[in-house]
């Protein structure tokens, strides 16, 4: 059951629950990964604390970091943006990747997330946290140790809720299946891969999270600022993001990418509004739970907000989906 409140003059936010949890987040999640200051297009402290707190006022309760965002400093600039707030939001960080070069300084191990829960604690300024994410599939580590690694965080009460992200559907299953079997904490959300020009998580990804009352929080719904309508086909893009951000060039640029953005901007133009509330309006309109957006301006958390009032025929989402055709996997690395 969701639940809406009225923000003054800039219409509403929706609230609903993360999966089958009883946790209720904002429709629109923001993302940390913009925070901190190992790139040039990122934000530091006085700049992330403006972002935040219209985030705040405009409703959203929900907010997304990672240990490995420029190295914990991300956490750090959260913490502090948040210190005033806490009890009202919902906040969640991740663990996997690699903290330094030392052997066990990644993945999945007990070792490495005991370690990595009381640093990423420690840089937020937090007692707990919200929603403990295991970033991508650890190959190397047994699942069940992984698991009951989280499990006993859940139960010292040093994080509410386990989510995952990124991986291929059966090794998603095979977790849900292995936390049953041994009676321990499920994972309640899923933060994938997933928008206009990325939509292989709906042959099997979507529909068992569907199924098994999964939350979906996807990441990149904007594909990095590709589908703001900010670069087009031909040439070669100069934004400060796009020679900085390897992974935006990688991921997107293909011929078929600019066949959905120029559908995204036909409908766009026609509805007067912007390309980014088109493809934000898709997502929520698809199911997901709250799609993960990483602002750089105030304009960005605005542009999101607005996005909640974006109604769309079954003929749009048929026109918008349209020109799209399948893509190799993207987002694992």
């Amino acid at each position: 059951m969701s639940r809406i409140i009225t923000i003054d003059g800039f219409g509403v936010m929706e609230y609903v629950n993360l999966g089958s949890a009883g946790v209720k987040v904002s429709r629109i999640c923001i993302g940390c990964m913009s925070f901190g200051n190992d790139a040039p297009w990122k934000l530091e402290l006085e700049q992330a604390k403006v972002i935040v707190k219209r985030a705040i006022d405009l409703g959203i309760n929900f907010f997304d970091t990672a240990n490995v965002y420029s190295l914990g400093r991300s956490e750090e600039i959260i913490g502090e943006c948040l210190k005033n707030y806490r009890d009202d939001m919902v906040v969640a960080t991740k663990v996997y990747y690699e903290m330094s070069e030392k052997p066990n300084d990644g993945g999945l191990s007990r070792r490495h997330i005991l370690h990595q829960i009381h640093a990423s604690l420690k840089r937020l300024n937090m007692s707990n946290v919200d929603l403990y994410q295991i970033h991508r599939w650890d190959p190397e580590t047994p699942i069940e140790e992984t698991l009951r690694t989280l499990d006993d965080l859940v139960h010292q009460g040093l994080t509410r809720y386990i989510g995952a992200s990124t991986m291929h559907t059966w090794q998603f299953l095979s977790a849900l299946y292995t936390s049953e079997r041994l009676g321990l904490e499920k994972f309640i959300s899923m933060q994938n891969h997933y928008n206009l020009v990325y939509r292989e998580e709906e042959r099997e990804m979507i529909p068992l999270c569907q199924a098994e009352g999964i939350g979906v929080i996807p990441w990149s719904p904007l594909a990095r600022g590709f589908l703001a309508g900010k670069y087009k086909r031909g040439g070669t893009p100069s934004s400060v993001r796009y020679k900085s951000d390897h992974y935006l060039s990688d991921r997107y640029f293909r011929q078929e990418d600019f066949d959905v953005l120029e559908v995204v901007g036909e409908l766009a133009k026609e509805k007067g509004i912007s390309m980014a509330q088109i493809a934000l309006a898709w997502l929520l309109h698809k199911g997901v739970t709250s799609p993960i957006i990483g602002p750089t301006k105030v304009e960005h958390i605005e542009e999101a907000v607005s996005a909640l009032e974006v109604r769309l025929s079954s003929d749009d989402i048929e026109r918008l989906e349209s020109k799209y055709t399948p893509h190799p996997i993207l987002g694992f690395d």
